[in-house]
């Protein structure tokens, strides 16, 4: 009798399938092992935070110095300017009929003192011969005098009204950015009157308020430090070139302000306005940290896993300032004998454990208990 061969493949076909589902149930069943570290406290440098705004140190609210029509702003917001670069001029017909006025008064203040020279020499010649008294010579000479002193009054007019006229040409005083413009063509300029504000882009410095109250301990801060974006997003901190203090505080806000010039050549892609923290650090003290990866920020939650004898639990953490390469201190949150998962995500798996824990023994069967 011969023996079918269909349910001969089909058995061999279940056992296969059968050990091949065993065998992933046996390795989706193994834990993930996930690195922890000890919530211990930590020696760290203590001091505090604020936050900081990035000013340029020369900037510049450019004005008319003439009075008049804005005939033409030539620049706007956002361009690039050279020492002596036109801006602004203003309507020139005045000053122009004033520079008119003054070169007219100058040639009659020449022909005054060529005529006064010539009867200054004609009455000192005729003196001489004695035709004349030596009160006529004195006469000439006075006249000399005045003629002279009429010319360098016109002199000077004509100097001032060629200043005047160079003030309806408004030039940047340095290398620059215009910052903002505030005046149109056609708007009335008067001395003061803001037309434009400039900066230069170098250098920049850091401007913070810091509260009266921790006016002595930042003065005896043992380093300060400013934090600057880095070109991959993290942030960096640097130490400034050189600090002032202002001499007073703010009446209404009680703050006084610290002025940090930052290095040149960190401030690569700063830009004034930018919101940067500033660090007063002053001595060591013992702090709870934790790395800055195992930390779990999801919208209001701030947590970190902790390793329990069945896997691991979220805990919802109060964080302090960050250490850099120390960590981020814990406020609250924490116990001393807590261990934290170093990899969150891979925490949140289902059957993680911490690395080198031993598995959690397997519940027996009620049966078999009895």
């Amino acid at each position: 009798m011969r023996v079918s061969a269909v349910p001969v493949r089909l058995s061999l076909l279940v056992v296969t399938l059968g050990l091949g589902l065993g065998f992933g149930l046996a390795r989706a069943a193994a834990p993930v092992e996930v690195a922890v570290v000890q919530a211990r406290p930590q020696a760290v440098s203590t001091g505090f935070e604020y936050d900081g705004v990035v000013e340029p140190v020369k900037q510049s609210t450019i004005s008319s110095q003439a009075s008049g029509r804005v005939a033409t702003i030539t620049v706007k917001a956002g361009d690039q300017v050279r020492a002596g670069q036109l801006l602004a001029t203003i309507d020139d017909r005045e000053t122009q009929t004033g520079v008119q006025r003054s070169q007219a008064q100058v040639s009659q203040a020449d022909a005054e003192l060529r005529n006064a020279q010539a009867n200054a020499e004609r009455t000192r010649e005729l003196q001489s011969k004695g035709f004349v008294s030596k009160a006529a010579l004195d006469t000439a000479e006075l006249q000399l005098k005045a003629a002279k002193a009429g010319q360098d009054v016109a002199t000077a007019g004509a100097r001032q009204s060629a200043l005047s006229q160079g003030f309806t040409r408004v030039t940047a005083p340095y290398d620059g950015w215009v910052l903002q413009t505030l005046s149109e063509a056609g708007d009335l300029a008067v001395p003061g009157k803001p037309l434009m504000t400039l900066y230069a882009p170098l250098p920049l410095r850091a401007v913070v308020q810091v509260p009266a109250s921790r006016g002595e301990t930042a003065r005896a801060a043992s380093r300060i430090e400013v934090q600057l974006p880095g070109p991959d997003g993290t942030g960096q901190w640097v130490a400034p070139s050189s600090r002032s203090v202002m001499p007073a505080a703010d009446p209404v806000s009680q703050t006084i302000e610290w002025r940090l010039e930052l290095p040149t050549a960190a401030v690569r892609g700063v830009v004034p306005g930018q919101q940067v923290r500033v660090r007063f650090v002053g001595g060591q003290a013992q702090r709870v940290v934790v790395p800055a990866a195992a930390v779990l920020r999801r919208g209001e939650l701030t947590a970190v896993y902790v390793a329990t004898p069945t896997g691991f639990a979220l805990k919802a953490v109060r964080l302090g300032p960050d250490h850099g390469a120390a960590g981020v201190e814990v406020l609250a949150g924490l116990g001393p004998d807590d261990r934290v998962a170093l990899d969150p995500v891979r925490a949140g798996l289902a059957g993680s454990r911490a690395s080198g824990a031993a598995a959690p023994a397997a519940v027996k069967p009620a049966s078999a208990a009895r």
